[in-house]
């Protein structure tokens, strides 16, 4: 299997549910913030994720916030949904894969990762030998390096859709 390639892609975050998590095997889930659980760089979550994230917790899923922001950023936003997190995590490296799994008491087995971006989320879930739950980005951004990694991203995330018939 391609680093590249996420084992689902669904239309956004709050599409995920428990059932389909239990028939993974799957019981943590390691978060994305942005275009995952808001839009870039905003302080609230999109509307939905707050009651995702206690119908997760109700299920008994457990869940972490990995992110590449600083701390600055990612601190309040997980505090306001309850939620550990890791800040400057590395990805797509397996550093912040592996202290988020720490933080759940969970391993590669039984964890996930949700996210948006292929050359972070999904290529470090993979090297971190995880599922990969990709979510399609809630909304484009606007710096050059985003638009360059998106229009590369494009054709990866075409194929797979097509290949899986579809967003979930």
């Amino acid at each position: 299997m391609s680093v590249f390639k996420p084992h689902y892609i669904f239309e956004k975050t709050t599409k995920i549910t428990p059932g389909f998590l239990k028939e993974l095997g799957i019981s943590n889930l390691l978060l994305d913030v942005d275009n995952t659980l808001t839009t870039h760089d905003n302080p609230d979550p999109t509307p939905g994720i707050p009651q995702w994230i206690e119908e997760m917790k109700s299920a008994g899923i457990k869940m972490v916030i990995i992110s590449n922001n600083n701390k600055e950023r990612v601190e309040p936003f997980a505090a306001k949904l309850g939620l550990p997190f890791t800040s400057m995590s590395c990805k797509p490296l397996p550093f912040g894969y592996k202290k988020g799994m720490k933080i759940l008491g969970g391993n590669r087995h039984n964890t996930a990762m949700v996210g948006d971006q292929i050359f972070t989320d999904v290529m470090g879930a993979n090297l971190s030998g995880m599922k990969c739950l990709m979510v399609l980005a809630i909304q484009a951004e606007e710096g050059a390096g985003f638009k360059f990694k998106r229009k590369i991203e494009k054709g990866f995330i075409e194929k797979y859709l097509k290949q899986q018939g579809g967003a979930l």
